[in-house]
């Protein structure tokens, strides 16, 4: 496993779990491709299947709830597509409501599950911004 400071900052403030998970897919991916992007990509692909993106830090999905977090992740990459930035695109509105809730995102209770997937997406930039800055 790679030593924590070579990890991602947003997990470094992670849980043990996604930190294994991610290093275990991306020295498997240095052994594959090399290092570098694809193997960051692949690492965070792995890492979406069980932990989404919450604030600064990676957690584990609700139980059940296993797969890609979007479709860019679910399919190759010259497809394209937007990425989820870690937010489970599958997730109930009600989940993405309280994960609204936990981050404190304003007008949440009027949102359409589609508002509230960029207002999650946004709140979790400006987080990760701020913990890289401190």
């Amino acid at each position: 496993m790679p030593g924590r400071q070579d990890l991602p900052s947003t997990l470094q403030r992670s849980s043990d779990e996604a930190q294994r998970t991610w290093a275990k897919a991306h020295d498997s991916a240095v052994e594959e491709y090399g290092e570098g992007e694809r193997a960051h990509r692949v690492a965070y692909g792995a890492l979406k299947h069980t932990h989404e993106k919450v604030g600064d830090h990676w957690e584990r999905k609700e139980k059940g709830r296993k797969g890609p977090s979007d479709p860019r992740s679910a399919r190759p990459r010259q497809q394209g597509g937007r990425s989820g930035e870690g937010v489970d695109e599958q997730a109930s509105k009600g989940h993405l409501y309280d994960l609204a809730r936990r981050l404190d995102i304003g007008g949440r209770s009027r949102m359409s599950k589609s508002e509230l997937l960029d207002a999650v997406r946004k709140a979790n930039r400006s987080r990760t911004r701020a913990s890289r800055s401190r």
